[in-house]
């Protein structure tokens, strides 16, 4: 009796499983052929990866890697080793009267000898001796940014610079007096301009990393 039970339900079952198969294939065209085939297929490529997913998956990786790294400073995504290098004593300042003796109703505060207003961004206006970085000279300062020569001081003289900061306290708690070596990226024409201070502020290539000397 329980022989005839078990075969009963084998043949329910197996023409369940007919019936599901006639009418996956009837909508999906999909014959037994067809998923041999497609099997095949999978193990295969489980087996030996084709050409196309193996470059596909060097291709994620490359792209995990590059999202994983990130550079988050200038230091880190510019090689500056390619520049000429200067040995200088760097020291700060500000646009105020302990700095230039101009008062904030002077006609002329803030305004340097190039004619450009002082500024502390990607690109900050530095003083130097002309004779040894002329105005429109574009130094890297490690620890400070990128400093564009735009003027000078009767104090500035030989390998000395002035970098500029807005207030009197960022002079002391961020730069004070050093001693160190800075790349030359470009010796400039004796000439500096607004337009020309603004549109290396403005590279785009470089935007991600401005945040980071304008809120200092």
């Amino acid at each position: 009796m329980k022989i005839k039970l078990y075969c009963r339900r084998a043949l329910m079952t197996l023409l369940f499983i007919c019936a599901l198969y006639t009418t996956i294939s009837s909508i999906s065209n999909i014959t037994l052929a067809d998923m041999k085939v497609w099997a095949e297929r999978v193990q295969q490529e489980t087996n030996h990866p084709s050409e196309n997913s193996l470059k596909k998956s060097n291709l994620e990786q490359k792209t995990m890697n590059e999202q994983t790294y990130r550079p988050k400073t200038l230091e880190e995504a510019i090689d500056f080793d390619q520049y000429e290098t200067a040995t200088v004593l760097a020291t700060g300042y500000t646009a105020g009267i302990e700095s230039t003796g101009k008062t904030s109703e002077h006609p002329q505060y803030g305004i340097t000898f190039s004619g450009v207003k002082v500024k502390r961004d990607l690109y900050s206006t530095i003083a130097a001796d002309p004779d040894i970085f002329p105005i429109g000279t574009i130094l890297f300062i490690p620890n400070y940014g990128y400093g564009v020569v735009a003027d000078i001081g009767s104090a500035i003289k030989g390998n000395s610079i002035d970098l500029y900061y807005d207030t009197v306290d960022d002079v002391y708690s961020q730069w004070g007096k050093q001693e160190l070596d800075v790349y030359i990226v470009e010796y400039g024409d004796g000439t500096l301009t607004e337009e020309a201070l603004k549109a290396l502020n403005e590279a785009e290539a470089l935007q991600v990393f401005r945040q980071q000397y304008i809120e200092q």
